[in-house]
């Protein structure tokens, strides 16, 4: 039949809904989960969005490394605000049922949040390699047109990867409708078709494969070479690398943990873990990464800090 999805049989009909079934019923401690989870979530809002006008507001942070951060705290935006008010909701309901369209939607802005973070933190790792071993060609190295590419690439290559994932997950026939976890995820979704899925497990295999290793390889080059340079500089240099790569390796090591348990758990059964634990892990890089980073960044870069305590003492003077 033209127009026929090759994933889906003649016969079959669309799944219209998923149920996720990794809800417990704690009973009143939902209204602690509740609380404790919209706290963490207006904080990764002010945090985010605070950082955000400080960089875009202040002509001195006008830089490579801080337009980085912008494109990174915008992500972690976008990625939050897809699952955050959602665990809102469904801690409080008793029916875990989630429309289909939804769901697929939810999965193609967590997993492109997924891939905009690492490709990200890969361009972060550049621009401080070149920044530290080629201070004298910054300027010409890490030029305005170069920052908008390593700006756009990740945002680019995310949302088009996950619109082709989505377009084969969607169209298959499934046997179940059943998902075992608190939110959205593709591989359940592709385990439980009624057919062969090699070809959909293939590419899936190939984009995490080059959604992890390709940014962490580039990770791991640029800061070997640092190393290498600062080895072979005074103690100011040493000092003021350490200063500035800190919070990028805290963050890179922190989110590439988060994901490996993530993908672990997609692809091997974990069901001897404990419920709770299982959860947190599967959670971890959505809930913890978006308000680690702003913190981490904006208590240990100076000019940040500095900035955010001048506008502070603006605010509480023109307050009075």
């Amino acid at each position: 039949m033209p127009g026929q999805s090759p994933f889906r049989r003649h016969n079959s009909t669309p799944v219209q809904f998923f149920v996720l079934s990794a809800y417990s019923h704690p009973g009143s401690l939902r209204w602690l989960f509740f609380c404790v989870l919209l706290l963490l979530y207006v904080l990764i809002l002010f945090t985010n969005v605070l950082l955000i006008v400080v960089i875009v507001v202040n002509r001195s942070l006008h830089e490579p490394m801080y337009m980085f951060l912008c494109s990174l705290f915008l992500n972690q935006l976008y990625g939050s605000a897809v699952l955050y008010p959602f665990l809102l909701v469904h801690i409080l309901r008793d029916s875990h049922v989630v429309p289909a369209p939804f769901c697929f939607f939810q999965i193609y802005v967590i997993h492109g949040y997924g891939t905009v973070e690492f490709f990200t933190l890969a361009s972060m790792s550049y621009d401080r390699y070149v920044a530290i071993c080629h201070p004298l060609h910054y300027k010409s190295l890490m030029s305005w047109n170069k920052m908008a590419a390593l700006i756009l690439f990740p945002w680019t290559y995310g949302l088009l990867r996950m619109g082709v994932m989505i377009s084969l997950s969607s169209s298959l026939e499934l046997c179940n409708n059943v998902i075992d976890k608190v939110y959205c995820d593709n591989y359940p979704i592709v385990k439980q078709a009624c057919y062969d899925t090699s070809i959909i497990n293939i590419y899936g295999i190939v984009g995490t494969f080059n959604v992890i290793v390709f940014p962490f390889v580039t990770i791991l080059y640029t800061y070997t070479r640092i190393l290498r340079v600062c080895c072979r500089s005074p103690g100011q240099t040493w000092h003021r690398a350490v200063h500035t790569c800190a919070p990028h390796l805290a963050s890179v090591l922190n989110f590439t943990v988060a994901v490996f348990f993530e993908v672990l758990q997609g692809r091997f059964d974990m069901s001897h873990l404990p419920t709770t634990l299982r959860i947190f892990l599967s959670l971890y890089f959505l809930l913890c990464q978006p308000l680690f980073n702003p913190v981490i960044y904006g208590l240990v870069l100076t000019k940040v800090r500095l900035t955010c305590k001048a506008l502070l003492f603006k605010y509480i003077q023109k307050g009075q």
